[in-house]
Protein backbone atom coordinates (compact mmCIF):
# COMPACT_ATOMS: atom_id res chain seq x y z
CA UNK A 1 0.00 0.00 0.00
CA UNK A 2 1.41 3.36 -1.09
CA UNK A 3 0.54 6.67 1.66
CA UNK A 4 1.29 10.06 1.60
CA UNK A 5 2.90 11.12 4.62
CA UNK A 6 2.61 14.57 5.91
CA UNK A 7 5.11 15.26 9.07
CA UNK A 8 2.96 17.50 10.31
CA UNK A 9 0.46 14.45 11.22
CA UNK A 10 2.94 11.83 12.41
CA UNK A 11 0.04 9.98 14.51
CA UNK A 12 -1.24 9.01 10.81
CA UNK A 13 2.41 7.13 10.40
CA UNK A 14 1.85 5.78 13.87
CA UNK A 15 -2.03 4.63 13.06
CA UNK A 16 -1.02 3.23 10.15
CA UNK A 17 1.80 0.81 10.91
CA UNK A 18 0.09 -2.24 13.06
CA UNK A 19 -1.98 -2.45 9.58
CA UNK A 20 0.91 -2.84 7.55
CA UNK A 21 2.34 -5.44 9.71
CA UNK A 22 -1.18 -6.98 10.41
CA UNK A 23 -0.81 -6.85 14.08
CA UNK A 24 0.26 -4.66 17.11
CA UNK A 25 4.27 -4.79 17.57
CA UNK A 26 5.22 -4.92 21.25
CA UNK A 27 8.93 -4.87 22.84
CA UNK A 28 9.40 -4.09 18.87
CA UNK A 29 11.69 -1.75 16.59
CA UNK A 30 9.77 -0.66 13.29
CA UNK A 31 11.57 0.92 10.95
CA UNK A 32 9.44 2.85 8.36
CA UNK A 33 10.94 4.27 4.92
CA UNK A 34 10.18 7.37 3.39
CA UNK A 35 10.85 7.91 -0.04
CA UNK A 36 10.85 10.58 -2.93
CA UNK A 37 10.50 14.21 -2.14
CA UNK A 38 6.79 13.10 -1.77
CA UNK A 39 8.18 10.72 1.07
CA UNK A 40 5.62 8.45 0.42
CA UNK A 41 5.70 5.21 3.25
CA UNK A 42 7.78 2.44 1.62
CA UNK A 43 9.29 -0.60 3.32
CA UNK A 44 8.32 -1.40 6.44
CA UNK A 45 10.82 -3.43 8.64
CA UNK A 46 10.30 -4.88 12.08
CA UNK A 47 12.69 -6.46 14.42
CA UNK A 48 12.46 -7.65 18.11
CA UNK A 49 14.11 -4.42 20.29
CA UNK A 50 16.11 -6.33 22.51
CA UNK A 51 18.06 -7.25 19.42
CA UNK A 52 19.39 -3.47 18.73
CA UNK A 53 21.35 -3.84 21.95
CA UNK A 54 23.24 -6.60 21.43
CA UNK A 55 26.67 -4.96 20.71
CA UNK A 56 28.44 -5.75 17.37
CA UNK A 57 24.69 -7.84 16.38
CA UNK A 58 22.75 -5.13 17.42
CA UNK A 59 25.26 -2.40 15.21
CA UNK A 60 24.75 -5.14 12.21
CA UNK A 61 21.26 -5.45 12.28
CA UNK A 62 21.02 -1.64 12.04
CA UNK A 63 22.94 -1.58 9.22
CA UNK A 64 21.06 -4.14 7.58
CA UNK A 65 17.96 -1.91 8.40
CA UNK A 66 19.37 1.03 6.42
CA UNK A 67 20.66 -0.47 4.25
CA UNK A 68 16.87 -2.03 2.92
CA UNK A 69 15.59 1.59 3.41
CA UNK A 70 18.24 2.65 0.81
CA UNK A 71 17.75 -0.37 -1.23
CA UNK A 72 13.73 0.63 -1.37
CA UNK A 73 15.13 4.42 -2.14
CA UNK A 74 14.05 6.17 0.89
CA UNK A 75 15.65 9.06 1.43
CA UNK A 76 15.22 9.02 5.29
CA UNK A 77 13.05 7.25 7.61
CA UNK A 78 11.00 7.24 10.84
CA UNK A 79 11.98 4.37 13.45
CA UNK A 80 9.06 3.37 16.20
CA UNK A 81 10.27 1.43 19.19
CA UNK A 82 7.83 0.02 21.00
CA UNK A 83 8.33 -0.69 24.50
CA UNK A 84 6.40 -3.43 26.71
CA UNK A 85 5.90 -0.35 29.41
CA UNK A 86 2.81 1.26 30.77
CA UNK A 87 3.60 4.80 30.39
CA UNK A 88 5.52 7.76 28.68
CA UNK A 89 7.57 8.30 31.72
CA UNK A 90 8.31 4.37 31.69
CA UNK A 91 9.69 4.30 28.34
CA UNK A 92 11.69 7.83 28.29
CA UNK A 93 13.64 6.33 31.19
CA UNK A 94 14.33 2.75 29.53
CA UNK A 95 18.14 2.60 28.13
CA UNK A 96 17.09 -0.12 25.50
CA UNK A 97 15.32 2.65 24.24
CA UNK A 98 17.53 5.17 23.67
CA UNK A 99 20.21 2.60 23.06
CA UNK A 100 18.16 1.38 20.22
CA UNK A 101 17.32 5.18 18.38
CA UNK A 102 20.99 5.89 19.17
CA UNK A 103 22.25 2.47 17.52
CA UNK A 104 19.96 3.11 14.02
CA UNK A 105 20.84 6.91 14.02
CA UNK A 106 24.44 6.13 13.85
CA UNK A 107 24.07 3.46 11.13
CA UNK A 108 22.15 5.99 9.25
CA UNK A 109 23.85 8.82 9.19
CA UNK A 110 26.14 8.45 6.35
CA UNK A 111 23.16 7.16 3.81
CA UNK A 112 19.63 8.98 4.71
CA UNK A 113 18.79 12.18 5.59
CA UNK A 114 17.19 12.21 9.27
CA UNK A 115 15.79 9.15 11.18
CA UNK A 116 12.85 10.57 13.57
CA UNK A 117 12.49 8.06 16.55
CA UNK A 118 8.60 8.02 18.01
CA UNK A 119 8.14 5.64 21.12
CA UNK A 120 4.93 4.02 21.42
CA UNK A 121 4.02 2.74 24.60
CA UNK A 122 0.50 1.27 26.19
CA UNK A 123 -0.93 4.66 26.86
CA UNK A 124 1.32 6.87 25.03
CA UNK A 125 3.22 7.83 22.25
CA UNK A 126 5.92 10.83 22.11
CA UNK A 127 8.91 12.10 20.11
CA UNK A 128 12.47 10.93 21.88
CA UNK A 129 14.19 13.75 21.20
CA UNK A 130 10.85 16.12 21.61
CA UNK A 131 11.64 18.53 24.59
CA UNK A 132 8.88 20.45 24.51
CA UNK A 133 6.21 19.15 26.80
CA UNK A 134 3.34 21.17 25.27
CA UNK A 135 4.30 18.67 22.24
CA UNK A 136 5.20 15.58 23.69
CA UNK A 137 3.85 16.11 27.79
CA UNK A 138 5.81 13.93 30.03
CA UNK A 139 2.94 11.28 29.98
CA UNK A 140 2.75 11.20 26.37
CA UNK A 141 0.15 12.09 23.75
CA UNK A 142 -2.99 9.80 24.82
CA UNK A 143 -2.48 6.50 22.75
CA UNK A 144 -6.37 7.28 21.54
CA UNK A 145 -5.20 9.27 19.15
CA UNK A 146 -3.93 6.83 17.14
CA UNK A 147 -7.38 5.20 17.09
CA UNK A 148 -8.72 8.38 15.98
CA UNK A 149 -7.28 8.93 12.91
CA UNK A 150 -8.37 8.88 8.86
CA UNK A 151 -5.73 6.27 8.65
CA UNK A 152 -7.23 3.96 11.21
CA UNK A 153 -10.64 4.40 9.74
CA UNK A 154 -9.96 3.83 6.49
CA UNK A 155 -8.03 0.53 7.22
CA UNK A 156 -11.22 -0.53 8.99
CA UNK A 157 -13.77 0.76 6.26
CA UNK A 158 -11.35 -1.40 3.98
CA UNK A 159 -11.85 -4.37 5.95
CA UNK A 160 -8.35 -4.18 7.32
CA UNK A 161 -7.35 -5.95 10.84
CA UNK A 162 -5.22 -6.15 13.34
CA UNK A 163 -4.35 -9.66 15.06
CA UNK A 164 -3.02 -8.89 18.82
CA UNK A 165 0.54 -10.67 18.32
CA UNK A 166 2.47 -11.59 15.25
CA UNK A 167 2.16 -15.69 15.98
CA UNK A 168 -1.56 -15.07 15.44
CA UNK A 169 -0.56 -14.01 12.09
CA UNK A 170 0.14 -17.89 10.86
CA UNK A 171 -3.04 -19.40 12.91
CA UNK A 172 -5.29 -21.43 10.29
CA UNK A 173 -8.24 -22.87 12.35
CA UNK A 174 -8.16 -26.54 13.47
CA UNK A 175 -10.42 -29.24 11.83
CA UNK A 176 -12.76 -30.94 13.69
CA UNK A 177 -11.03 -33.76 15.34
CA UNK A 178 -13.29 -36.60 13.32
CA UNK A 179 -12.15 -34.80 10.11
CA UNK A 180 -8.41 -34.47 11.40
CA UNK A 181 -8.48 -38.55 11.87
CA UNK A 182 -9.46 -39.52 9.02
CA UNK A 183 -7.03 -36.93 7.05
CA UNK A 184 -4.48 -38.61 8.99
CA UNK A 185 -5.00 -42.01 8.31
CA UNK A 186 -5.30 -41.38 4.77
CA UNK A 187 -1.90 -39.76 4.85
CA UNK A 188 -0.78 -42.24 5.98
CA UNK A 189 -2.01 -44.61 3.70
CA UNK A 190 -0.70 -42.15 0.55
CA UNK A 191 3.02 -42.51 2.60
CA UNK A 192 2.89 -46.12 2.80
CA UNK A 193 2.31 -45.93 -1.27
CA UNK A 194 4.78 -43.85 -1.96
CA UNK A 195 7.28 -46.27 0.34
CA UNK A 196 5.35 -48.93 -2.06
CA UNK A 197 6.47 -47.12 -5.31
CA UNK A 198 9.68 -49.06 -5.91
CA UNK A 199 9.58 -48.65 -9.66
CA UNK A 200 9.73 -45.29 -11.80
CA UNK A 201 6.59 -46.20 -13.14
CA UNK A 202 5.38 -47.00 -9.67
CA UNK A 203 6.60 -43.56 -8.53
CA UNK A 204 5.14 -41.78 -11.95
CA UNK A 205 1.67 -42.78 -11.16
CA UNK A 206 2.04 -42.03 -7.68
CA UNK A 207 3.35 -37.96 -7.94
CA UNK A 208 0.63 -38.01 -10.74
CA UNK A 209 -2.05 -39.02 -8.24
CA UNK A 210 -0.89 -36.86 -5.77
CA UNK A 211 -0.78 -33.60 -8.23
CA UNK A 212 -4.52 -34.50 -9.80
CA UNK A 213 -5.83 -34.46 -6.11
CA UNK A 214 -4.44 -31.06 -5.66
CA UNK A 215 -6.08 -30.01 -8.81
CA UNK A 216 -9.22 -31.14 -8.32
CA UNK A 217 -9.15 -29.33 -4.92
CA UNK A 218 -8.48 -26.27 -5.94
CA UNK A 219 -10.48 -26.31 -8.76
CA UNK A 220 -13.67 -27.72 -6.75
CA UNK A 221 -13.82 -24.56 -4.67
CA UNK A 222 -14.89 -22.81 -8.04
CA UNK A 223 -18.32 -24.93 -7.86
CA UNK A 224 -18.38 -24.03 -4.14
CA UNK A 225 -17.25 -28.02 -3.50
CA UNK A 226 -14.99 -28.60 -0.07
CA UNK A 227 -12.45 -30.97 -0.12
CA UNK A 228 -12.86 -33.76 1.96
CA UNK A 229 -10.82 -34.60 4.54
CA UNK A 230 -9.16 -38.01 3.22
CA UNK A 231 -8.33 -36.09 0.52
CA UNK A 232 -6.80 -33.56 2.29
CA UNK A 233 -4.71 -36.02 3.94
CA UNK A 234 -3.76 -37.09 0.48
CA UNK A 235 -2.58 -34.02 -0.32
CA UNK A 236 -0.57 -33.25 2.92
CA UNK A 237 1.48 -36.38 1.89
CA UNK A 238 2.03 -36.06 -1.05
CA UNK A 239 4.00 -32.68 -0.64
CA UNK A 240 6.33 -33.88 1.11
CA UNK A 241 7.33 -35.42 -2.16
CA UNK A 242 9.45 -31.97 -3.86
CA UNK A 243 8.73 -33.15 -7.14
CA UNK A 244 4.64 -32.57 -6.07
CA UNK A 245 5.58 -29.83 -4.30
CA UNK A 246 7.02 -27.89 -7.12
CA UNK A 247 4.69 -28.89 -9.22
CA UNK A 248 2.17 -27.27 -7.08
CA UNK A 249 3.63 -24.25 -6.90
CA UNK A 250 3.42 -24.30 -11.09
CA UNK A 251 -0.23 -24.52 -10.36
CA UNK A 252 -0.18 -21.39 -8.90
CA UNK A 253 0.96 -19.25 -11.77
CA UNK A 254 -1.67 -17.88 -14.28
CA UNK A 255 -0.69 -19.17 -17.68
CA UNK A 256 1.09 -22.25 -16.52
CA UNK A 257 -1.00 -24.82 -18.39
CA UNK A 258 0.03 -28.41 -18.01
CA UNK A 259 3.69 -27.27 -16.61
CA UNK A 260 3.11 -29.28 -13.33
CA UNK A 261 1.99 -32.18 -14.95
CA UNK A 262 5.25 -31.67 -18.01
CA UNK A 263 7.39 -31.73 -14.60
CA UNK A 264 6.17 -34.64 -12.88
CA UNK A 265 6.77 -36.48 -16.11
CA UNK A 266 10.78 -34.53 -17.02
CA UNK A 267 11.60 -35.63 -13.08
CA UNK A 268 10.59 -39.26 -13.14
CA UNK A 269 12.50 -39.91 -16.55
CA UNK A 270 15.45 -38.37 -15.93
CA UNK A 271 16.02 -41.33 -13.78
CA UNK A 272 16.09 -44.07 -16.98
CA UNK A 273 18.89 -44.44 -19.16
CA UNK A 274 17.00 -42.88 -22.14
CA UNK A 275 16.52 -39.52 -20.46
CA UNK A 276 14.82 -37.01 -23.14
CA UNK A 277 17.19 -34.80 -21.82
CA UNK A 278 15.63 -32.57 -24.95
CA UNK A 279 12.50 -32.07 -22.98
CA UNK A 280 13.96 -31.75 -19.95
CA UNK A 281 15.56 -28.81 -20.73
CA UNK A 282 12.40 -27.18 -22.64
CA UNK A 283 10.47 -27.85 -19.20
CA UNK A 284 13.50 -26.11 -17.45
CA UNK A 285 12.90 -23.15 -18.99
CA UNK A 286 9.33 -23.04 -18.35
CA UNK A 287 9.82 -23.46 -15.26
CA UNK A 288 12.36 -20.65 -15.10
CA UNK A 289 9.78 -18.26 -16.80
CA UNK A 290 7.22 -19.44 -13.87
CA UNK A 291 9.76 -18.70 -11.42
CA UNK A 292 10.71 -15.07 -12.94
CA UNK A 293 6.96 -14.25 -13.27
CA UNK A 294 7.06 -14.48 -8.93
CA UNK A 295 10.54 -13.00 -8.49
CA UNK A 296 11.72 -10.76 -11.65
CA UNK A 297 11.08 -6.96 -11.35
CA UNK A 298 11.53 -7.07 -14.93
CA UNK A 299 8.59 -9.67 -15.27
CA UNK A 300 7.28 -9.78 -12.61
CA UNK A 301 3.01 -10.42 -12.79
CA UNK A 302 0.61 -10.01 -9.68
CA UNK A 303 -0.76 -13.37 -8.65
CA UNK A 304 -4.00 -14.58 -10.18
CA UNK A 305 -6.79 -13.59 -7.76
CA UNK A 306 -8.89 -16.77 -8.37
CA UNK A 307 -5.85 -18.86 -8.36
CA UNK A 308 -4.34 -17.60 -5.41
CA UNK A 309 -7.45 -17.62 -3.62
CA UNK A 310 -8.29 -21.17 -3.87
CA UNK A 311 -4.77 -22.53 -3.24
CA UNK A 312 -5.11 -20.23 0.06
CA UNK A 313 -8.11 -22.36 0.83
CA UNK A 314 -6.90 -25.89 0.13
CA UNK A 315 -3.53 -25.23 1.65
CA UNK A 316 -5.03 -23.58 5.00
CA UNK A 317 -7.27 -27.00 5.03
CA UNK A 318 -4.55 -29.44 3.99
CA UNK A 319 -2.52 -27.62 7.12
CA UNK A 320 -5.64 -27.40 9.54
CA UNK A 321 -6.28 -31.10 9.04
CA UNK A 322 -3.16 -32.04 9.38
CA UNK A 323 -0.75 -32.67 11.62
CA UNK A 324 0.84 -29.68 14.26
CA UNK A 325 4.25 -30.58 13.29
CA UNK A 326 4.13 -32.15 10.03
CA UNK A 327 3.33 -28.92 7.64
CA UNK A 328 6.66 -27.54 6.83
CA UNK A 329 5.96 -28.02 3.18
CA UNK A 330 2.36 -26.88 2.91
CA UNK A 331 3.00 -24.01 5.07
CA UNK A 332 6.02 -22.86 3.07
CA UNK A 333 3.72 -22.88 -0.56
CA UNK A 334 1.16 -20.91 1.82
CA UNK A 335 4.33 -18.63 2.86
CA UNK A 336 5.32 -17.82 -0.54
CA UNK A 337 2.00 -17.29 -2.21
CA UNK A 338 1.30 -15.27 1.01
CA UNK A 339 3.91 -13.23 0.03
CA UNK A 340 3.63 -13.23 -3.68
CA UNK A 341 0.46 -11.13 -3.04
CA UNK A 342 1.94 -8.92 -0.74
CA UNK A 343 1.78 -10.40 2.96
CA UNK A 344 5.18 -10.20 3.66
CA UNK A 345 4.64 -10.31 7.44
CA UNK A 346 2.39 -13.34 7.87
CA UNK A 347 4.83 -14.86 5.14
CA UNK A 348 7.51 -14.65 7.62
CA UNK A 349 5.30 -15.79 10.49
CA UNK A 350 3.96 -19.00 8.59
CA UNK A 351 7.99 -19.48 7.81
CA UNK A 352 8.84 -19.07 11.21
CA UNK A 353 5.79 -21.65 11.92
CA UNK A 354 7.11 -24.18 8.99
CA UNK A 355 10.72 -23.84 10.32
CA UNK A 356 9.85 -24.85 13.89
CA UNK A 357 8.38 -27.74 11.96
CA UNK A 358 11.37 -28.81 10.12
CA UNK A 359 13.96 -26.25 10.95
CA UNK A 360 16.21 -28.13 7.57
CA UNK A 361 13.46 -27.31 5.13
CA UNK A 362 15.62 -26.07 2.03
CA UNK A 363 12.42 -24.25 0.87
CA UNK A 364 11.12 -22.44 3.82
CA UNK A 365 15.24 -21.67 4.54
CA UNK A 366 15.69 -20.12 1.48
CA UNK A 367 12.44 -17.85 1.12
CA UNK A 368 12.70 -16.55 4.37
CA UNK A 369 16.17 -15.29 3.31
CA UNK A 370 14.27 -13.63 0.67
CA UNK A 371 11.69 -12.12 2.81
CA UNK A 372 13.79 -11.20 5.77
CA UNK A 373 15.77 -9.14 3.29
CA UNK A 374 13.17 -7.19 2.62
CA UNK A 375 12.67 -8.57 -0.84
CA UNK A 376 8.99 -8.02 -2.41
CA UNK A 377 8.02 -9.88 -4.81
CA UNK A 378 8.81 -8.74 -8.41
CA UNK A 379 5.76 -7.08 -9.57
CA UNK A 380 5.75 -4.83 -6.15
CA UNK A 381 9.42 -3.96 -7.64
CA UNK A 382 7.95 -2.67 -10.74
CA UNK A 383 5.38 -0.90 -8.76
CA UNK A 384 7.68 0.93 -6.51
CA UNK A 385 10.13 1.83 -9.70
CA UNK A 386 6.98 3.32 -11.59
CA UNK A 387 5.73 5.33 -8.74
CA UNK A 388 9.17 6.83 -7.72
CA UNK A 389 9.48 8.18 -11.58
CA UNK A 390 6.19 10.35 -10.86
Amino acid sequence: MTTTLRIREPQELLALIPYQLGFQPLTSAVVVSLRGARRRVGLVARVDLSDLREDDDGRQLARELVSHVASDGGRSAVLVLYPDTQTAEEGRSLDSVWEAARTVQEAAAPFLDAVDVWVVTRTGYFALECTDRLCCPAGGRPIDDLVATVTSARMVLSGAAVVETRDDLARVPRAPEPDRRRANAAANRWRARRRAATTVTALRAWRQEGLATWRTAQESLADGVRTSAPALGRIEAALEDTVVRDAVLMTLVSGSGDLAEMLVDAMDSETTDDSPHGARRAVDVRVGAAIASIVDPDVGARPDVDLSTSACTVLEAVIGHGRRTGQAPALTLLALLTWWCGGSTRASALLDRALRCDPGYRLALLVARAVDAGMPPGWVRTLRESDDAI
